[in-house]
């Protein structure tokens, strides 16, 4: 018996990044239904049955295609997981907010489904990418151009910040997140700022939308009341990342994701004027923003 034969072989993932990591692994073939909302691969959408959204399923549906195992992600599915393990479904629900936690999440997945050692090579090589990532922002310091203030906008009305992984990245891509304080809130009602006027004291230099699938509209954010003084409004520096690359706690933003930010900033970097070096040509920590960028210029995290 071969390890590939053990674990689950008729897997039910509830959301887009189990379902990446399977075909990713080469393990598809257990794949038997996923969420409506997966565009990662394309060809999943194709091959596969659509049995949920996020916040519900199709439990009759679900239970027809006899999994031996659902994959969910975060409290928001308690209810159809509670639903699944009512009728006899071995449930797994990861709950992961971070970069750590994402990997942790790969490896565990990848172990129940006999790939432990590819997953955890696709891992190491994954930490050597965002390493490079790390390096070439620290080259551009090194030259003494700063670090951009930046603004992740997951949802527009209310403006809602961004998350835990996607603050973390940021931070490796080579921005500060403007909102530090709100990334570790795990909800999205957490994150809500509920005085727009708070995003245009911090003044970001860049703001990048993600939308939750809803397009993005850099012209309506422009026209903001306030914001005409913004940095990232006076300059353009309005981008959008779709939400299937960055908002996917799983393989899309730790490539794809991470990658788009890095694109933003370092072309910031390298078109900024240079600021002067800290004493000793220290560099300033990732993650750490400006004085600017903070309320009363301390530590907000």
């Amino acid at each position: 018996m071969t390890s590939t034969s053990l674990g689950p072989q008729r897997i039910v993932c509830l959301t887009e990044e189990t379902t990446e990591w399977l075909y990713l692994l080469g393990q598809e073939r257990r794949i038997v239904g996923i969420s409506g909302y997966t565009v990662r691969p394309r060809r999943a959408r194709e091959e596969k049955p659509r049995v949920s959204a996020f916040l519900s399923a199709k439990i009759d549906k679900i239970l027809a295609l006899q999994p031996d195992c659902v994959f969910g992600f975060s409290d928001l599915q308690a209810d159809i997981a509670a639903q699944l393990i009512r009728a006899g479904v071995q449930v797994t629900v990861f709950n992961q907010r971070s970069v750590d936690e994402i990997h942790g999440m790969l490896f565990q997945v990848a172990a129940m489904v006999g790939c432990a050692d590819e997953g955890l090579a696709w891992i190491e090589h994954n930490r050597v990418q965002l390493d490079t990532l790390r390096q070439s922002v620290q080259t551009l310091q090194a030259q003494g151009k700063r670090r951009p203030r930046v603004f992740f906008e997951e949802w527009d009305e209310p403006h809602i910040s961004g998350i835990r992984w996607v603050s973390e990245l940021l931070g490796i891509a080579g921005g500060d997140d403007v909102f530090p304080e709100l990334a570790r809130q795990s909800l999205g009602k957490d994150r809500i700022i509920a005085d727009g006027a708070e995003i245009v004291r911090r003044n970001p230099d860049i703001v990048i939308g993600s939308w939750c699938g809803k397009k993005f509209r850099p012209e309506k954010v422009a026209a903001r009341a306030g914001w005409q003084d913004v940095a990232a409004v006076k300059t353009g520096q309005l981008f959008e990342i779709k939400s299937a690359d960055i908002l996917q706690p799983g393989p899309a933003a730790l490539t794809d994701g991470v990658a788009q930010m890095h694109r933003i900033v370092s072309e910031w970097m390298e078109n900024s004027a240079p600021t002067l070096p800290l004493a000793g040509g220290a560099l300033p920590p990732e993650g750490a923003a400006p004085a600017l960028g903070r309320p009363g210029g301390g530590e907000s995290a």
